[in-house]
């Protein structure tokens, strides 16, 4: 009961905390070499990821990758816009929630809609790394008697700051049944 009481005392003071923790930047641009392994299906190319962080805790973002299938002519682009909110929770610690809309879609195939969620933790160490882990919830409609899996997913990533607006930014996203995303690329924060 003790414990409960904590929890929420916690979860009432989050709105009130000041904006993002030491170290943290939600105002930044990367480009990717990106990959994805999907039932033994794999893929790779190139993506870009982008943030801008407005009022004291919210951020919106957007990402894009265009993929190309191993041995096909198959591309993939995905890409998502959405917004966030980010509260510091320790001096060097931000709790993140974001929300998305986000499209599939498959040269000369099917195209899917949908939505994310996600919710997690990013920590930085020092001002030369850090870290975040987030679970999401991601869904898309159903299009032409095809349905793509809804799905729990996690997602983590790290950065290596190189000096005070250059990094390498790396991360893996990856589901209950195995599938993985990973992107490695340079991050300029500002």
């Amino acid at each position: 009961m003790k414990n409960s009481l904590i929890a929420l005392a916690l979860a009432a003071a989050l709105p009130f905390t000041a904006s993002a923790a030491e170290n943290l930047s939600y105002n930044y641009a990367e480009a990717d070499y990106a990959k994805t392994d999907v039932d033994g299906i794999k893929a790779d190319g190139w993506g870009v990821k982008g943030s801008y962080g407005f009022l004291p805790n919210f951020h919106a973002f957007g990402e894009y990758s265009r993929q190309e299938v191993d041995h096909t002519n198959i591309k993939v682009d995905q890409w998502k816009v959405g917004a966030g909110y980010n509260v510091e929770i320790a001096p060097s610690t931000d709790f993140v929630a974001r929300v998305a809309y986000q499209k599939f879609d498959r040269k000369h195939g099917l195209d899917f809609n949908g939505y994310s969620a996600e919710a997690g933790i990013r920590t930085a160490f020092g001002a030369h790394a850090e870290v975040y882990g987030l679970v999401g919830y991601e869904d898309y409609s159903k299009k032409h008697g095809v349905d793509i899996d809804s799905q729990w997913y996690g997602r983590l990533g790290g950065q290596v700051k190189l000096n005070q607006n250059w990094g390498l930014n790396g991360e893996l996203k990856m589901n209950r049944h195995g599938d993985k995303e990973y992107t490695v690329g340079p991050r300029f924060s500002w």
